[in-house]
Protein backbone atom coordinates (compact mmCIF):
# COMPACT_ATOMS: atom_id res chain seq x y z
CA UNK A 1 0.00 0.00 0.00
CA UNK A 2 1.15 3.48 -0.74
CA UNK A 3 2.04 5.47 2.30
CA UNK A 4 1.94 2.41 4.46
CA UNK A 5 5.45 2.81 5.99
CA UNK A 6 4.70 6.50 6.77
CA UNK A 7 1.24 6.02 8.21
CA UNK A 8 2.95 3.51 10.52
CA UNK A 9 5.23 5.04 11.81
CA UNK A 10 3.15 8.44 11.99
CA UNK A 11 0.53 6.50 14.82
CA UNK A 12 4.44 4.69 16.48
CA UNK A 13 5.11 8.26 16.96
CA UNK A 14 2.74 9.73 18.59
CA UNK A 15 1.70 6.93 20.49
CA UNK A 16 5.42 6.52 21.67
CA UNK A 17 5.43 10.59 22.48
CA UNK A 18 1.88 10.45 24.25
CA UNK A 19 2.73 7.88 26.57
CA UNK A 20 6.31 9.42 27.23
CA UNK A 21 4.67 12.25 28.22
CA UNK A 22 2.52 10.35 30.18
CA UNK A 23 4.73 8.57 32.41
CA UNK A 24 7.11 11.54 33.05
CA UNK A 25 4.32 13.52 34.05
CA UNK A 26 2.46 10.42 36.48
CA UNK A 27 4.47 7.22 36.55
CA UNK A 28 2.72 4.63 38.33
CA UNK A 29 5.91 2.78 39.69
CA UNK A 30 9.65 3.75 40.90
CA UNK A 31 12.14 2.29 38.37
CA UNK A 32 14.49 0.08 39.63
CA UNK A 33 17.01 0.42 36.84
CA UNK A 34 18.31 4.08 35.45
CA UNK A 35 16.43 5.02 33.11
CA UNK A 36 18.80 6.43 30.60
CA UNK A 37 20.72 2.23 30.63
CA UNK A 38 17.37 0.60 30.03
CA UNK A 39 16.09 2.76 27.25
CA UNK A 40 19.33 3.14 25.36
CA UNK A 41 19.96 -0.86 25.32
CA UNK A 42 16.21 -1.06 24.39
CA UNK A 43 15.88 1.49 21.68
CA UNK A 44 19.59 0.21 20.57
CA UNK A 45 17.68 -3.46 20.36
CA UNK A 46 14.47 -2.11 18.17
CA UNK A 47 16.81 -0.59 15.36
CA UNK A 48 18.49 -3.55 15.09
CA UNK A 49 15.24 -5.72 15.10
CA UNK A 50 13.99 -3.00 11.96
CA UNK A 51 16.83 -3.43 10.46
CA UNK A 52 17.16 -7.38 10.48
CA UNK A 53 13.47 -7.58 9.69
CA UNK A 54 14.09 -4.90 6.40
CA UNK A 55 16.65 -6.39 4.93
CA UNK A 56 15.49 -10.09 5.99
CA UNK A 57 11.74 -9.87 4.97
CA UNK A 58 11.84 -7.10 2.31
CA UNK A 59 8.20 -7.71 1.99
CA UNK A 60 5.80 -6.10 4.29
CA UNK A 61 2.42 -7.88 6.01
CA UNK A 62 0.54 -5.53 3.97
CA UNK A 63 2.54 -6.66 0.88
CA UNK A 64 1.87 -10.74 1.13
CA UNK A 65 -1.93 -9.36 1.76
CA UNK A 66 -1.54 -7.69 -1.80
CA UNK A 67 0.08 -10.95 -3.24
CA UNK A 68 -2.18 -13.04 -1.76
CA UNK A 69 -4.90 -11.23 -3.19
CA UNK A 70 -3.71 -10.93 -6.40
CA UNK A 71 -3.46 -14.78 -7.18
CA UNK A 72 -6.58 -15.56 -4.91
CA UNK A 73 -5.20 -17.55 -2.23
CA UNK A 74 -7.04 -17.69 1.12
CA UNK A 75 -10.37 -18.29 2.30
CA UNK A 76 -11.68 -14.84 2.06
CA UNK A 77 -10.23 -14.69 -1.37
CA UNK A 78 -12.71 -17.48 -2.57
CA UNK A 79 -15.77 -15.07 -2.09
CA UNK A 80 -16.74 -12.21 -3.84
CA UNK A 81 -17.56 -9.70 -1.87
CA UNK A 82 -19.73 -6.42 -2.43
CA UNK A 83 -18.70 -2.95 -1.22
CA UNK A 84 -21.42 -2.99 1.93
CA UNK A 85 -19.38 -6.62 3.26
CA UNK A 86 -15.97 -4.59 3.12
CA UNK A 87 -15.78 -3.46 6.82
CA UNK A 88 -17.71 -5.79 8.35
CA UNK A 89 -14.49 -8.29 6.99
CA UNK A 90 -12.39 -5.91 7.87
CA UNK A 91 -13.66 -6.07 11.38
CA UNK A 92 -13.91 -9.74 10.86
CA UNK A 93 -9.93 -10.19 9.43
CA UNK A 94 -8.17 -7.84 12.65
CA UNK A 95 -9.97 -10.08 15.31
CA UNK A 96 -8.84 -12.73 13.98
CA UNK A 97 -5.49 -11.14 13.37
CA UNK A 98 -5.62 -10.47 17.39
CA UNK A 99 -6.73 -14.25 17.89
CA UNK A 100 -3.55 -15.49 16.19
CA UNK A 101 -1.26 -13.22 17.75
CA UNK A 102 -2.94 -14.18 21.50
CA UNK A 103 -1.83 -18.03 20.69
CA UNK A 104 1.62 -17.51 19.36
CA UNK A 105 2.31 -15.44 22.48
CA UNK A 106 0.79 -17.99 24.74
CA UNK A 107 2.61 -20.57 22.83
CA UNK A 108 5.51 -18.82 23.38
CA UNK A 109 5.12 -19.25 26.85
CA UNK A 110 4.82 -23.13 26.98
CA UNK A 111 7.09 -24.29 24.30
CA UNK A 112 10.66 -24.21 25.62
CA UNK A 113 12.87 -23.35 22.86
CA UNK A 114 10.12 -20.38 22.08
CA UNK A 115 10.45 -19.20 26.18
CA UNK A 116 14.23 -19.13 25.23
CA UNK A 117 13.65 -15.84 23.02
CA UNK A 118 10.73 -14.51 24.59
CA UNK A 119 11.97 -14.52 28.16
CA UNK A 120 14.25 -11.38 26.66
CA UNK A 121 11.00 -9.46 26.86
CA UNK A 122 10.18 -10.96 30.35
CA UNK A 123 13.40 -10.09 31.63
CA UNK A 124 13.23 -6.60 31.79
CA UNK A 125 13.36 -5.59 35.51
CA UNK A 126 11.02 -2.49 34.98
CA UNK A 127 7.61 -2.14 33.26
CA UNK A 128 7.18 1.04 31.31
CA UNK A 129 6.60 1.92 27.37
CA UNK A 130 10.20 0.56 26.05
CA UNK A 131 9.38 -3.02 27.49
CA UNK A 132 6.61 -3.12 25.42
CA UNK A 133 9.36 -2.79 22.31
CA UNK A 134 11.95 -5.38 23.64
CA UNK A 135 12.24 -8.39 21.91
CA UNK A 136 15.01 -10.57 20.86
CA UNK A 137 15.53 -10.76 16.76
CA UNK A 138 14.72 -14.10 16.18
CA UNK A 139 11.19 -13.67 18.06
CA UNK A 140 10.64 -10.96 15.72
CA UNK A 141 11.50 -12.34 12.73
CA UNK A 142 9.44 -15.65 13.76
CA UNK A 143 6.23 -13.36 15.36
CA UNK A 144 6.57 -12.32 11.43
CA UNK A 145 6.42 -15.25 9.58
CA UNK A 146 3.81 -16.68 11.61
CA UNK A 147 1.58 -13.44 10.79
CA UNK A 148 2.72 -14.04 6.62
CA UNK A 149 1.20 -17.57 7.10
CA UNK A 150 -2.12 -16.38 9.03
CA UNK A 151 -2.30 -13.39 6.70
CA UNK A 152 -1.90 -16.14 3.56
CA UNK A 153 -4.70 -18.65 4.64
CA UNK A 154 -7.05 -16.65 5.66
CA UNK A 155 -6.30 -14.29 2.95
CA UNK A 156 -6.72 -10.87 5.19
CA UNK A 157 -7.22 -7.94 3.07
CA UNK A 158 -3.89 -5.87 2.95
CA UNK A 159 -6.17 -2.23 4.61
CA UNK A 160 -6.78 -4.50 7.72
CA UNK A 161 -3.37 -5.74 7.79
CA UNK A 162 -2.29 -2.36 7.99
CA UNK A 163 -5.17 -1.10 10.55
CA UNK A 164 -4.34 -4.15 12.76
CA UNK A 165 -0.24 -3.57 12.72
CA UNK A 166 -1.06 -0.04 13.83
CA UNK A 167 -3.66 -1.24 16.30
CA UNK A 168 -1.17 -3.80 18.12
CA UNK A 169 1.78 -1.42 18.10
CA UNK A 170 -0.42 1.57 19.60
CA UNK A 171 -2.05 -1.49 22.52
CA UNK A 172 1.70 -2.37 23.39
CA UNK A 173 3.29 0.83 24.06
CA UNK A 174 -0.14 1.70 25.87
CA UNK A 175 -0.38 -1.68 27.81
CA UNK A 176 3.37 -1.44 28.98
CA UNK A 177 2.82 2.13 30.10
CA UNK A 178 4.60 2.95 33.39
CA UNK A 179 0.94 4.35 34.00
CA UNK A 180 -1.68 4.38 36.02
CA UNK A 181 -5.41 4.88 35.04
CA UNK A 182 -8.33 4.94 37.98
CA UNK A 183 -10.18 2.36 38.45
CA UNK A 184 -13.69 2.41 37.26
CA UNK A 185 -11.85 3.65 33.82
CA UNK A 186 -9.48 1.09 33.75
CA UNK A 187 -12.50 -1.97 34.52
CA UNK A 188 -14.22 -0.29 31.75
CA UNK A 189 -11.54 -0.31 29.05
CA UNK A 190 -10.75 -3.86 29.78
CA UNK A 191 -14.44 -4.56 28.21
CA UNK A 192 -12.37 -3.86 24.99
CA UNK A 193 -8.43 -3.29 25.12
CA UNK A 194 -5.83 -4.50 27.83
CA UNK A 195 -4.43 -2.27 30.14
CA UNK A 196 -1.47 -1.47 31.99
CA UNK A 197 -3.05 -2.64 35.04
CA UNK A 198 -3.75 -6.31 33.48
CA UNK A 199 -0.47 -6.54 31.12
CA UNK A 200 1.48 -5.44 34.36
CA UNK A 201 0.28 -8.91 36.30
CA UNK A 202 2.04 -10.64 33.09
CA UNK A 203 5.40 -9.35 33.79
CA UNK A 204 5.39 -10.28 37.21
CA UNK A 205 8.11 -12.95 38.75
CA UNK A 206 5.31 -15.29 39.97
CA UNK A 207 5.13 -18.13 37.58
CA UNK A 208 1.34 -18.03 37.94
CA UNK A 209 0.76 -14.78 36.69
CA UNK A 210 3.44 -14.63 34.21
CA UNK A 211 1.42 -17.27 32.24
CA UNK A 212 -1.93 -15.21 32.17
CA UNK A 213 -3.43 -12.27 30.59
CA UNK A 214 -1.87 -12.68 27.02
CA UNK A 215 -3.64 -10.77 25.42
CA UNK A 216 -1.63 -7.73 23.27
CA UNK A 217 -5.08 -5.70 21.75
CA UNK A 218 -8.28 -7.43 22.74
CA UNK A 219 -8.76 -9.04 25.91
CA UNK A 220 -11.53 -11.11 25.44
CA UNK A 221 -9.38 -13.87 24.11
CA UNK A 222 -8.24 -14.45 28.11
CA UNK A 223 -11.77 -14.43 29.48
CA UNK A 224 -12.45 -17.54 26.42
CA UNK A 225 -9.91 -19.36 27.13
CA UNK A 226 -9.66 -18.95 31.20
CA UNK A 227 -5.84 -17.17 31.14
CA UNK A 228 -7.54 -13.91 32.73
CA UNK A 229 -6.20 -12.62 35.77
CA UNK A 230 -7.72 -9.26 37.45
CA UNK A 231 -5.32 -8.98 40.07
CA UNK A 232 -2.04 -9.83 41.59
CA UNK A 233 -1.25 -10.81 44.95
CA UNK A 234 1.48 -8.42 45.37
CA UNK A 235 0.59 -4.68 45.53
CA UNK A 236 1.39 -3.72 41.85
CA UNK A 237 3.15 -0.66 42.68
CA UNK A 238 5.54 -2.32 44.98
CA UNK A 239 5.25 -6.15 43.05
CA UNK A 240 9.05 -7.61 41.33
CA UNK A 241 8.98 -7.43 37.49
CA UNK A 242 10.93 -9.67 35.83
CA UNK A 243 12.18 -13.17 35.62
CA UNK A 244 13.39 -14.44 39.53
CA UNK A 245 16.64 -15.69 38.39
CA UNK A 246 17.78 -12.56 37.44
CA UNK A 247 16.54 -10.02 39.60
CA UNK A 248 20.09 -9.27 40.97
CA UNK A 249 21.92 -8.14 38.02
CA UNK A 250 21.93 -5.25 35.73
CA UNK A 251 23.01 -7.82 32.62
CA UNK A 252 19.39 -7.89 31.78
CA UNK A 253 19.30 -4.24 30.35
CA UNK A 254 22.39 -4.61 28.15
CA UNK A 255 22.46 -5.36 24.65
CA UNK A 256 24.97 -8.03 23.94
CA UNK A 257 23.57 -10.25 27.42
CA UNK A 258 20.03 -9.39 25.45
CA UNK A 259 20.90 -11.21 22.51
CA UNK A 260 22.51 -14.17 23.97
CA UNK A 261 20.42 -14.73 26.29
CA UNK A 262 18.67 -17.33 24.32
CA UNK A 263 21.65 -19.67 24.19
CA UNK A 264 22.51 -19.19 27.38
CA UNK A 265 22.17 -22.02 29.73
CA UNK A 266 20.79 -20.13 33.01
Amino acid sequence: MQYEAQIRLGFFFGTFGLMFIWEAITPYRQLVIPKPLRWFNNLILVMLNTFLVRAILPLSAAAIATFAKERGWGLLNLFSLSPWQTVPLIIISIIYLDLVIYWQHNLFHRIPMLWRLHRVHHADRDFDITTGLRFHPLEILLSMMIKFVAILVMGVPAIAVVIFEILLNATAIFNHGNVSLPHQVDRLLRLFVVTPNMHRIHHSIITQETNSNFGFNLPWWDHLFKTYRAHSVANPQQMAIGLAEYQQTLQVTKLPWLLTMPFQSR
